[in-house]
């Protein structure tokens, strides 16, 4: 059996999924605001098999798109955390670092803790040499984080293959964080 691993920040704590979880995730996956990036909004069993494919995944490895809760008072706050990306994608195989909110959590910083905390899972505890994230080309919010995270973007934009062609969301934009330079970064806060 693998080692399952729970990172926790000052405020946030990256978990397992519980089945309470369902309901506010279900309830962020129908949200305009939050699905605004992506091709359509979920129903409640699509976004109960976003959770058992997250679940499935944690099992396997020991990490994932872990639930993401405040530390304060417990409240579901979305998802962050590593996976392995689709074998569809141009770049595979990688580990790609993600996100998504509920609104009420944005603008404080969350994504970018709780991603620098799966950084350092993906880069000092599994050694990984580099991690990718990818959104489509409109989704700056998204790009912000990427770039608060030390993620370069890389030249080329791919179309994603689970948006239909004609949509405006197909084509994406890819950043990469090799370890070194996480490492180096790093290196660079603590003098």
């Amino acid at each position: 059996m693998v080692e399952l691993i729970e990172p926790r920040t000052t405020r946030l704590q990256l978990r397992q999924w519980r089945d309470s979880d369902r309901a506010p995730f279900a309830e962020m996956n129908a949200d305009p605001q939050v699905m605004e990036f992506f091709p359509a909004r979920l129903t409640r069993s699509e976004s109960d098999a976003g959770i058992d494919r997250q679940i499935a995944h944690i099992q396997e490895h020991g990490w994932g798109f872990w639930a993401v809760e405040q530390l304060q008072d417990g409240k579901f706050v979305g998802f962050v955390g590593i996976k392995n990306v689709a074998d569809n994608l141009p770049f595979a195989p990688a580990v790609e670092i993600g996100w998504r909110l509920g609104v009420p959590f944005w603008g404080h910083g969350y994504a970018t803790e709780a991603a620098e905390a799966s950084l350092q899972v993906a880069f000092d505890r599994l050694g990984l040499e580099q991690v990718v994230s990818f959104t489509t080309l409109t989704n700056v919010r998204s790009q912000a984080v990427m770039e608060r995270l030390g993620m370069q973007r890389d030249p080329a934009t791919f179309d994603h293959p689970l948006v239909p062609p004609g949509n405006p969301l197909r084509r994406h934009c890819l950043y990469r964080l090799a370890q070194r330079t996480w490492l180096d970064r790093k290196e660079t806060d603590r003098q």
